[in-house]
């Protein structure tokens, strides 16, 4: 009997390992979760929305920066390594960097969510509209289900959800901006133009060509401002609001910031969409 002891302990030793060593790799893809990198802190939500509790996500540009100028950080580019999928979305810093970012990690899956969308001009807000936010929930849902199959129905049940909610949101919205007295805005830097043509609004820009305006440019806006009645002039926290108070202190008006960049992507939109209410039900 003392013989067959260590026998014994070595076949149930050897069957553990077979158990749980040789079927590491597939528990370790089934358990764990996706390191998922992302270019601005809406498209965290998305990701988020979409992958649950099987994703991890790590975003570039950090709140208070501008993805026009932003410039990712040595330690973001070496954490790359650990990252299973990057997911663009066509802002500016990413036409310097997305080669970069790719050749830190070429193991690492590289997803587009520009596809499939019509630009306007060189306007990278593509996460402004609601229904251009569905085209890219589809293009995550993709990637995920790719790189984890084991969760692909979740991801999917978690994809029609977050689909319902934004078709509930664009009905809140037109309703919303029903009966406004007026459809034109004034921004600074012009990230609105996709949710203004889902929705029937028209967006002024201070900001020309990523250029701040000349002091010819300037006037010629003050001028349109007090023919169209623009009382409110709309900046972000990214960007400076010198100019947008210039010409606020012009009309009589003030400057009133909003963020395109708020990483409660339902949330905002529902609170710019009332903010933009008020100020042209006026």
């Amino acid at each position: 009997m003392r013989q067959r002891l260590p026998i014994l302990i070595s076949a149930l030793l050897l069957g553990t390992w077979l158990l749980f060593g040789c079927g590491s790799g597939e528990a370790t893809n089934s358990t764990s979760s996706l390191n998922v990198t992302v270019s601005i802190l809406p498209q965290t939500y998305f990701v988020e929305r979409i992958g649950g509790e099987h994703v991890d996500v790590n975003v570039m540009v950090q709140p208070g920066n501008s993805p026009a100028t932003y410039e990712p950080k040595p330690e973001q580019l070496t954490s790359l390594s650990k990252a299973d999928a990057y997911i663009s979305i066509g802002v500016p810093f990413e036409s310097a960097w997305l080669d970069k970012i790719a050749a830190a990690n070429q193991t690492m899956r590289m997803v587009d969510t520009t596809q499939g969308i019509e630009k306007v001009g060189q306007d990278p807000h593509i996460w402004l509209s609601p229904e251009l936010v569905k085209i890219q929930s589809q293009s995550i849902y993709a990637a995920l289900s790719e790189l984890d199959p084991a969760h692909e129905a979740e991801f999917k049940a978690n994809l029609d959800a977050f689909i319902a909610d934004i078709e509930e949101l664009q009905t809140d919205i037109k309703g919303t901006l029903t009966g406004l007295k007026s459809d034109k805005f004034m921004v600074f830097h012009p990230a609105w133009s996709y949710f203004g043509r889902e929705f029937g609004l028209e967006q002024i820009s201070i900001e020309i060509g990523g250029q701040e305006p000349s002091a010819a440019e300037l006037v010629d806006l003050v001028r349109i401002a007090q023919r169209e009645g623009i009382q409110v002039i709309f900046a972000q926290p990214e960007f400076s609001t010198e100019n947008a108070q210039t010409i606020a202190n012009e009309i009589g008006g003030k400057v009133l910031l909003i963020s395109p960049l708020n990483a409660d992507w339902l949330t905002n939109m529902r609170y710019v969409a009332q903010t933009f209410a008020e100020i042209l039900g006026q």
